[in-house]
């Protein structure tokens, strides 16, 4: 074994150890995080009845989430780099656990509206704020895989949380007095409480806190990130700061794609339950367990896809396919609907686009971005996917109200995601992330 190949090993070990170290932890916070944010969709299924509200009152619910989310992510990102991340996380995961907690108290409409915003100013933050973190740890040439791994927790939150959500549902309803959704969200906002308390104690600031680290290892790991911040485009960017990239073309695509993706995936994650009911299906508990396996496929997908991406350090064929396969199955959701079986298998693949999409377009800001412009830019444009993410279950429900069907809002969802593949194809130059990939294996 040569010299090199020795250095390479060397090198493969150490990120495997930071990998093994902050990967689980991270995955299983946001797989928390998730179940939290999406488990109103289950909810839905019985407090719409309850508190005599529609489907127009519960999209403008979940939407003003992602209103005070996108206000807040800027702002808290910029925070993490002045107080480090371990502070950060604990004061996002505390006090969305608790106010997760808290939307079982809701009676009315206003107080929906109200505790929504709370949770989205609350949880503002977090995924930039992590998608940051790990540029302190790995160079681009690991993103995809890390970013693909660490955004399991979405499809993670569906396999466990959507069987979960069910059962919980399905067998405290009425137990104490409470209904189903009341016990959903007091039993599903302790969780992230303590993983709150965990964080401050477990994650390290930054690569030179570490003690489970040698110091060879920091000090190898501090040569390949400011190697890799010199190389190609990242040279150049490391020279900029933020406000500089406000005027470049590239940072308001990359902005606007991530619009149409978290519109995509959050369609997804809001509407599947409702979806399987409409087509039939009435017990809480099976609707659960379908939407785990809906999103297991969807994790296996995503992992593959992941490292096919950084195999080929190729993004934007990755992006588009990804986008068309979900655009395409949710424009054939009327094809299903007298078919829990068609119904089923479109959400399948349309949650493998949207999350396949997911993996593959934070590869992108999280290369291009670097400097002074990182934790802004990557927290602007994440800003931008909030809204996104906002727009998307307040367009289906208003439709849902007006036309009496789910059909025609997914259709304008589906539209999204083309305008944000004609974007990645237009804005994206896979002949440059292969000159980055040749550069980093010299």
């Amino acid at each position: 074994m040569n010299s090199k190949t020795m250095v390479q090993a060397d090198g493969e070990a150490m990120y495997r150890k930071i990998l093994w170290h902050i990967l689980p932890f991270i995955l299983l916070a946001y797989f928390v995080c998730y179940i939290d944010r999406v488990n109103i969709g289950f909810a839905k299924l019985q407090f719409l009845g309850d508190l005599h509200l529609t489907d127009a009152n519960y999209g403008f619910a979940t939407g003003l989430f992602f209103v005070t989310y996108s206000l807040f992510d800027m702002p808290s990102n910029f925070m993490l780099t002045r107080i480090g991340v371990r502070k950060t996380m604990m004061r996002i995961m505390v006090i969305w656990g608790l106010i997760t907690a808290a939307q079982m108290l809701i009676r009315t409409a206003g107080q929906l509206y109200l505790v929504r915003l709370l949770f989205g100013a609350a949880e503002a933050g977090f995924l930039p704020g992590v998608m940051l973190y790990l540029t302190y740890w790995f160079p681009d040439r690991y993103r995809g895989r890390i970013a693909g791994l660490f955004l399991m927790g979405i499809p993670l939150s569906g396999i466990i949380g959507g069987p979960l959500s069910g059962t919980i549902m399905q067998g405290f309803n009425d137990v104490a007095g409470l209904r189903g959704w009341q016990w959903l969200f007091l039993l599903e906002g302790v969780p992230a409480v303590l993983m709150g308390v965990a964080a401050y104690f477990y994650l390290d600031d930054a690569p030179d806190k570490a003690r489970w680290l040698s110091a060879a290892e920091k000090q190898a790991l501090a040569a390949e990130l400011a190697a890799d911040r010199q190389r190609d485009r990242g040279g150049a960017a490391a020279r900029h700061g933020f406000f500089e990239f406000l005027g470049d073309p590239k940072v308001y695509a990359m902005a606007l794609m991530n619009f149409a993706v978290n519109a995509a995936v959050n369609a997804v994650s809001f509407w599947t339950p409702t979806l399987l009911k409409s087509v039939g299906m009435v017990n809480f508990g099976a609707i659960g367990w379908l939407t785990g396996l809906i999103s297991a496929i969807a994790a296996l997908a995503m992992v593959l896809v992941a490292r096919n991406s950084d195999r080929t350090m190729e993004r934007r064929w990755h992006f588009a396919l990804s986008g068309l396969l979900f655009a395409a199955s949710f424009l054939a959701l009327p094809l299903g609907a007298a078919s829990v079986t068609m119904t089923t298998a479109l959400l399948a693949l349309a949650a493998i686009g949207g999350n396949c999409v997911l993996t593959v377009y934070w590869t992108i800001p999280t290369s291009y971005l670097r400097g002074g412009a990182a934790a802004g830019g990557i927290a602007a444009v994440s800003m931008v996917g909030a809204i996104g993410s906002g727009v998307s279950p307040s367009i289906i429900g208003w439709l849902k109200v007006e036309t009496g069907s789910l059909y025609a809002g997914l259709a304008v969802i589906a539209a999204f995601m083309l305008v944000g593949v004609l974007l990645a194809w237009t804005s994206l130059s896979s002949g440059e992330l292969r000159r980055r990939a040749a550069a980093e294996a010299a």
